[in-house]
């Protein structure tokens, strides 16, 4: 329990009303984990009669426990309590004096070399148009909405601004004020010169002013009023904060915006309070009311009672948060320390639970690997499935509960198909539909530094047990064969993962060559940090079927046809000895006496049909590189489309790889025909130009880019668009008709 604080003295002071349903579950979370009893939240919960239902914090509260990778805590209740405006009666991280030495793990401001900054005040000469239209240049897009205040009321002797205006975009804005011949209130509407008038800085949907209307989680707003506004002034320059804009509020503060470029509220609040911190523990004493994204500041450009409130500044400081961040931290770590084992030896944290039995935990992550054609986008829609019914893949069980799947390669009406074909070839009812959200992205993915952020955002009160991307090589930022560079794309999984409290899955394939002779991790293309990198890597080779055995398959599928045709017209079963119902030959004859002329004509086109598809049946085995759990035996498959099963017979058990046959024993492999040859030709150009034209911003793709992509010259690409008739080429740039 929190030393500190007593929590329920804190609780007093955190009203539910104003909390979103995020924060009032880690409320809830955070009382369990303290030691509390639900009534304890139950009773709180009450003080939000709008939102409050009877048994709801009961319900809740048997899902918390051992639940969370990294719990939900005190400070929690603390942190929320501070953000309503609670002051701790004592908090050890106050702000230091003017004259004292200032440190941050490493960070020292010294008196001597931080010294006042004074700010030009600007004189006749000042342009306020032109601070306006600089300010609006610096922060937004000409498309975006901008919200801004002109018009005040009073409350308790104070001026309050209205909700004001968000209709108008910064073009639109920009436009008016430069033929405006000075006049702001013509554009923006008249305001009171002795309360001045306020814009928010970040952008609008167009539809209102609260956080739920911001589009971009751009910017915060940093503002001290409790010091000299030279001092702030030094301390936000000293701090490199990666301001944008710095206005004057034409009082006692300075209006800092500082660059947040977040891809979701979760994760702006939590860079929000990180700068917060910072500035806190560095002695900038400032407002912590300003956290919300669609806060109201000062407007540059116009006046308040006789002060000027103008643009100071901008683009001061580091150039982004991240950058901002990498500083403060690489002179400031915030590593957690070691602990001693002997500490923790008898209370070990919980493991996550499994989330697929014997090969991966909730919360962790696990590649697939294979070649084309084993498939690996089939065998993924199979564990979204036994995740979503909370059945058997393959030979593990799955825990139950929801799962994203980030459809990257095929067309909608495609994967929504091929959903409904895997359930009904998995012979599952699909009672749990709900449990399965599919993200087509196929022609508009993005790399996967900026997928991950647009992920997280979208995903962050799902309540997600998996997120399955497939296949990553849409999304691969850098060389494929860089260590360092996959590295850093393997990161943005892990990102994914810790924001979301979530497994994350996703596929890759081999690299060029045969495989068998190979150890499983070291088959994936590409830098080993793809099967290094993962929690659990399963790796998928073809098997090789001989003659015999594919005459095993085509016996079966025709015995089972004929079964299913008789079991549909006749009382036959005590005619066919159990040796018969096993012989294709003995069943076909038995079919051809039994059946009419015109069933018998029926059923050779059904069993030939049988046959083709038995022909075309493929063998696979799985193995697994497991990190939190012992190795498993291989586990053999047979591919019959649309869906994997397992060779329960063993048929499949002593057949090896290709690459481990003696020389004499390996099969040599068939030349293909012109027309295959063809196909493979126009297939790898369609693959490559829509690989390329996800990742240009402009959506161009030119002959040099699918040459080196390609691995071929210019004019062998060229020759192959005219070969292939359905793209066209213009001053060395490519489309498709």
């Amino acid at each position: 329990m929190d030393s500190q604080y007593n929590l329920l003295e804190v609780l007093d002071h955190i009203n539910p009303a104003e909390l979103d349903y995020q924060d009032w579950l880690n409320v809830g979370m955070a009382l369990e984990y303290e030691g509390y009893g639900v009534g304890t939240w139950e009773s709180w919960s009450r003080r939000d009669p709008g939102r409050y239902h009877a048994g709801e914090c009961a319900k809740k509260w048997k899902g918390f426990s051992g639940t969370a990778h990294e719990p939900v805590t005190g400070g929690t209740i603390v942190q929320l309590a501070k953000e309503q405006g609670w002051t701790p009666p004592f908090d050890p991280g106050r702000g230091f004096g003017w004259d004292e030495s200032i440190s941050l793990n490493g960070i020292v401001l010294d008196k001597n070399w931080v010294e006042e900054m004074e700010i030009d005040t600007p004189d006749r000469d000042w342009d306020p148009v032109k601070d306006l239209v600089r300010y609006l240049e610096t922060l937004f897009d000409s498309t975006e909405n901008v919200g801004y205040v002109t018009r005040s009321f009073e409350r308790d002797g104070k001026p309050m601004p209205t909700k004001g205006c968000w209709d108008r975009t910064a073009g639109q804005l920009i436009e008016l004020l430069e033929h405006c011949n000075g006049d702001i209130g013509s554009v923006l509407g008249d305001y009171n010169p002795k309360v001045g008038a306020w814009i928010r800085f970040n952008p609008l949907d167009g539809k209102g002013c609260k956080n739920d209307n911001v589009t971009d989680f751009r910017y915060a707003l940093v503002e001290s009023d409790s010091m000299e506004i030279e001092k702030q002034n030094a301390l936000i320059r000293e701090l490199e904060l990666p301001v944008a804009c710095l206005v004057h509020s034409g009082k006692k503060s300075l209006h800092a915006i500082v660059h947040i470029d977040a891809g979701s509220y979760e994760e702006y609040r939590k860079r929000v309070d990180y700068l917060y911190d910072v500035c806190r523990k560095n002695g900038l004493d400032i407002d912590k009311q300003n956290r919300n994204p669609s806060r109201l500041s000062r407007m540059p450009g116009v006046m308040r009672d006789g002060q000027k409130q103008f643009l100071v500044d901008t683009n001061i400081g580091k150039e982004s948060f991240t950058e901002w961040k990498d500083w403060i931290e690489s002179i400031s770590d915030d590593l957690p320390d070691p602990e001693n084992l002997k500490d923790v030896w008898d209370h070990l944290p919980q493991l996550s639970p499994p989330l697929i039995d014997g090969v991966l935990r909730q919360g962790h992550k696990l590649l697939l690997a294979g070649p084309s054609k084993a498939g690996k986008s089939f065998a993924l829609i199979e564990l979204c499935i036994a995740i979503a019914e909370g059945k058997k893949w393959l030979s593990w069980d799955c825990a139950q509960g929801r799962v994203l799947y980030v459809n990257l390669e095929l067309d909608r009406a495609s994967c929504l198909h091929r959903f409904k074909d895997v359930y009904e070839c998995m012979g599952l009812r699909p009672d749990h539909l709900t449990n399965i959200d599919i993200w087509n992205l196929r022609g508009k993915s993005r790399p996967m530094d900026k997928l991950a952020p647009m992920l997280i955002r979208r995903a962050s009160k799902k309540n997600y047990i998996a997120v399955i991307i497939d296949p990553i090589y849409k999304v691969i930022t850098g060389d494929e064969n860089s260590a360092d560079q996959m590295a850093n794309f393997c990161n943005q999984f892990d990102l994914v993962c810790t924001d979301l409290d979530v497994a994350v899955i996703y596929c890759h394939h081999h690299s060029k060559g045969a495989q068998g002779g190979k150890k499983s991790m070291d088959r994936a293309s590409g830098s080993g940090v793809f099967a290094r990198d993962p929690d659990a890597m399963l790796d998928m080779i073809e098997l090789e079927l001989s003659e015999s055995v594919l005459k095993q398959e085509e016996n079966k599928a025709v015995c089972t046809v004929c079964r299913q045709y008789l079991d549909a017209h006749f009382k036959w079963e005590d005619e066919l000895s159990q040796d018969d119902l096993c012989s294709s030959y003995q069943m076909m004859n038995y079919c051809e006496n039994k059946l009419s002329p015109p069933q018998w004509e029926d059923l050779k086109a059904i069993t030939e049909a049988a046959k083709t598809k038995a022909r075309a049946i493929t063998a696979w085995r799985i193995e697994g590189t497991l990190r939190e759990f012992p190795k498993f035996p291989a586990v053999n498959l047979w591919f019959d489309y649309p869906c994997h099963r397992v060779d329960d017979v063993g048929i499949l058990g002593d057949i090896q790889p290709e690459a481990e046959r003696p020389a004499w024993q390996k099969n040599l492999k068939r030349k293909k025909t012109p027309q295959e040859a063809k196909k493979d030709r126009m297939k790898s150009l369609e693959e490559q130009y829509e690989s390329l034209k996800s990742f240009s911003k402009e959506g161009i793709v030119t002959v040099k880019e699918l040459a080196e992509s390609m691995g071929t010259t210019e004019k062998t690409v060229r020759n192959r668009i005219k070969e292939h008739g359905g793209f066209w080429i213009d001053e060395g740039n490519v489309g498709k008709k």
